[in-house]
């Protein structure tokens, strides 16, 4: 298998990882900041999709900066099957948790009005956007991911 920037045991790989486990963490941070955020069943599911995404993120990261380390290749094919399908799947929750709540967002924001919760509303704005940042991030990586294991 080629060694494409952002696969496996690379140091974009990493920082690809470590950005996707940081933007999920501030969005749940921004979004659990909130009081009112369990009332709205979007957020409780950005909330836990973000979750899983930080979970999934933090162990690629952990397991590139091993590979590092320890200068090993990751480039098993069932391993990078493994990493693709969990790319995939947590890709696919996490848009569809930003989109839900970016709806709700909107919803409140602009076609309310103005937003009678204050300051949560641009807690809520934040959060979606770090979201969809994390989705770019994972989007990205399951592309490098899908594009290594059609190459190997």
């Amino acid at each position: 298998m080629k060694d494409f920037p952002g696969t496996p045991g690379t140091w974009t790989g990493l920082v690809l990882r470590i950005s996707q486990c940081m933007f999920a963490a501030g969005s749940i941070a921004s979004m659990a900041t909130t009081s009112s955020f369990f009332s709205v069943t979007a957020f409780c599911y950005l909330i836990a999709s973000m979750g899983l995404q930080g979970i999934w993120s933090f162990g690629l990261a952990f397991l590139d900066a091993y590979a590092l380390v320890k200068k090993k290749v990751l480039h098993n094919p069932v391993l990078v099957s493994l990493f693709v399908v969990g790319d995939w799947v947590t890709a696919t929750l996490s848009l569809a948790a930003a989109s839900a709540s970016a709806g709700i967002t909107v919803l409140y924001y602009s076609d309310f009005g103005d937003c009678d919760f204050g300051k949560e509303c641009q807690k809520y704005q934040i959060s979606v956007a770090l979201a969809f940042l994390s989705w770019i991030m994972i989007a990205t990586s399951s592309l490098i991911m899908f594009w290594l294991l059609a190459a190997g």
